[in-house]
């Protein structure tokens, strides 16, 4: 994909990956668009960076997306790039006696149908551009589950094997399918432990080498692999992915 000059929609944009993705591109010189459910955060981040444009979006309320992209076809026709950036994560404890499917099916909602919905509505915006992109945040634990988020691993592995069908289903299109599984980052998916956990990928860092690699064109079979993603990416194919489950999950 073009770094500059496009006219990007970031999903879940108003805080972690996809807030740091928003301005990274909006350094960039291209117009980025941001999306969230609160307005005071997405005051906020228009506040900060003069010139990006921030609008509502409830990912889960589809008639929340429909507003969005009528609005979207009225004043941003020329919209080329799409960041399907926003879900949800959190554990579950199926042993429980209490445990429900409540958790799961918030998850499927948003990680799943909010991301099938929102490229549906914007792929006909697309599909008309000369040079178009969409881009989605999947998972490393797409490729090897933790057992204690199983559901969020699971919509995560959706996402993985149903980008490779869109992918090859556009393949005559000019519209590109990226597919970003990032590692454990400090963001607050999980919590306000995780943004200052020192496990955790710096957030600067990690988006830092997700562009270094789009600028590159470095992503093979669409896939914009950081370092850091790929011993879990290929434990299967190199005969660790017992090893790799048992020391994530262990007893």
């Amino acid at each position: 994909m073009k770094m500059t000059g496009n006219t990007i929609l970031v999903t879940g944009g108003t805080s972690g990956i996809g807030r740091a993705l928003a301005a990274a591109f909006h350094s960039r010189d291209n117009r980025v668009i941001v999306t969230g459910r609160r307005q005071a955060l997405l005051d906020q981040i228009v506040a900060e960076r003069p010139g990006l444009i921030g609008l509502p979006l409830d990912i889960d309320d589809p008639a929340s997306l429909q507003r969005l992209s009528g609005r979207l076809r009225d004043e941003f026709p020329e919209l080329n790039v799409l960041i399907a950036n926003a879900g949800i994560s959190r554990s579950e404890d199926m042993t429980s006696d209490v445990w429900d499917a409540s958790d799961a099916e918030a998850i499927v909602r948003t990680n799943i149908l909010g991301v099938l919905r929102t490229t549906a509505a914007l792929l006909p915006i697309l599909k008309r551009q000369p040079d178009a992109t969409i881009i989605a945040t999947s998972s490393n634990l797409a490729f090897v589950p933790r057992a204690d988020f199983p559901t969020y691993c699971a919509s995560k592995a959706f996402l993985h094997s149903w980008l490779q069908s869109l992918r090859h289903q556009l393949r005559k299109r000019p519209v590109a399918v990226l597919e970003l599984a990032p590692p454990y980052v400090q963001t607050e998916l999980t919590g306000a432990q995780q943004a200052s956990d020192s496990r955790a990928m710096p957030l600067a860092a990690y988006v830092a080498e997700v562009m270094q690699l789009l600028e590159l064109g470095a992503h093979p079979n669409g896939e914009v692999l950081v370092e850091r993603d790929r011993a879990r990416r290929w434990a299967e194919r190199d005969g660790r992915y017992e090893a790799t489950f048992a020391a994530m999950n262990p007893v």
